[in-house]
């Protein structure tokens, strides 16, 4: 595949095939152009391309006149979280997020530190898409400044917002899988300051992905046996850009991701009762902690910015998404592991509980996610067939296709990052899921 993911909320492809320093040059000139010229924060993952890209940015950003307030190898959240403490107009986090080594990209953020809204990223992509772009004479190229403190000032703020003194208390020994990404030393750090031994691996921020870089189960099978192995209380798995949190229990068990919003939801709502926000794929097990708290759980469309948006619509306490984003507004505005994981210790320290016992005591249900190579062209009438074969569903049309039932739903909608369409299922029991998901597949 060679051609280049360009949306509202950044550039994504492989490089040497779709994704080249022109490229990045270009669209760094257009959020300066954009931004008329202000500071911006960079950053990157840890892949080794984002060298080569972060200089294309560099010239970019510089040649509309653009402070650079450049941050290093560190974690999209963190970018997000300089933002605002810098007061930067925007930032860019050179990151390809779970894709593949091969891949790289560029993800926009606004001066409130989130990810560009769908309509700040139509005005940016239509800038790249003209080549409109302001460019200043020599007087005024802008400038680069390094900055090395931005992972303290995140530590931190998750340290502002968790009971230090009673997670010290239990002395926990935690896995931390950081794949050769980004959040290896923030990880570190964290634990460090919280007293919890950290078994690290791939902690090095140098791109070495020993395993495939989405945190899912397949992905982890030499990972999980490590966790009863070393008898940690909880393995924490980030992915190459830390802003998703897989979850392996003390028995060595992988809870996946989607449990991460819903220790987190619970972790919270007990400190202090309001909405969250969640999207369409998530799982149900977050509508049902909000019912235990009496407080209402939305929905959004896909996508952190959607996300978001509804969190501040709702003034909400806690929102994310079941691909194991945690978004506390308290840090900022960005899927963050590291408040992900602190309330998680959180939750062990003031319950005296095991992560299986916690879990135990949570709803079931199981969760299908496949995708499919095919073009969205094809969705329209997918969604017509899928309504006419299930007429008795609940449709959502929001996002997609989503069909509800009682005690299960489907959810069907093209990548916002991806060249696929992605099926979603969940059923109280596994096999009704995957019936779900393959009989809609069949009918792609």
């Amino acid at each position: 595949m060679s051609e280049l993911i360009v949306s509202v909320s950044g550039i994504r492809g492989i490089i040497g095939s779709g994704l080249s320093p022109s490229v990045a040059l270009a669209f760094a000139q257009a959020l300066g152009t954009y931004l008329k010229g202000r500071p911006v924060v960079l950053s990157r993952d840890s892949r080794p391309s984002g060298m080569m890209l972060r200089h294309a940015v560099i010239a970019g950003l510089t040649s509309c006149g653009c402070e650079i307030h450049d941050l290093g190898i560190v974690p999209t959240p963190t970018c997000g979280l300089a933002v605002r403490q810098l007061g930067a107009a925007g930032g860019i986090q050179i990151t390809a997020s779970h894709n593949p080594a091969p891949w790289n990209g560029l993800k926009l953020f606004g001066p409130d530190g989130a990810v560009l809204s769908p309509e700040q990223g139509k005005i940016v992509k239509q800038i790249f898409d003209t080549a409109s772009f302001a460019l200043v004479g020599h007087e005024k190229i802008g400038f680069v400044r390094e900055n090395h403190q931005a992972e303290d000032a995140h530590r931190e703020r998750v340290l502002q917002l968790v009971d230090v003194t009673r997670i010290r208390a239990r002395g926990f020994r935690v896995l931390l899988d950081a794949n050769g990404g980004a959040g290896g030393p923030l990880g570190k750090a964290l634990m460090d300051s919280l007293q919890a031994e950290a078994v690290m691996h791939g902690g090095n921020p140098d791109g070495d992905f020993t395993h495939p870089p989405e945190p899912l189960e397949d992905n982890l099978t030499a990972l999980l046996p490590l966790v009863s192995q070393y008898q940690v209380s909880a393995g924490f798995v980030l992915d190459p850009d830390s802003d998703r949190l897989a979850i392996i229990d003390e028995t060595g068990r992988y809870i996946g991701e989607e449990l991460t919003f819903a220790l987190a939801a619970l972790c919270r709502l007990k400190q202090k009762a309001g909405p969250i926000v969640i999207n369409m794929s998530s799982s149900r097990i977050s509508e049902d902690i909000a019912k235990k708290f009496a407080v209402v759980c939305h929905r959004s469309a896909v996508g952190e910015a959607n996300v978001v948006a509804k969190m501040r619509e709702v003034d909400a306490v806690l929102g994310g998404e079941g691909n194991g984003g945690v978004i506390d507004p308290r840090v900022g505005w960005v899927r963050d592991p590291f408040i992900g994981m602190g309330m998680v210790l959180q939750l062990l320290a003031d319950t005296g509980k095991t992560l299986s016992q916690i879990i135990a005591e949570l709803p079931h249900y199981a969760i299908v996610k496949d995708k499919y190579e095919v073009s969205p062209d094809r969705l329209p009438g997918l969604f017509a067939k899928l309504e006419q074969s299930w007429p008795d569903a609940k449709v959502n049309r929001l996002d997609g296709l989503r069909l509800d039932w009682a005690d299960r739903w489907v959810h069907v909608r093209s990548s916002n990052t991806e060249p696929i369409v992605r099926v979603i299922a969940e059923a109280p029991q596994s096999a009704d899921a995957k019936k779900l998901c393959a009989e809609v597949g069949a009918m792609l």
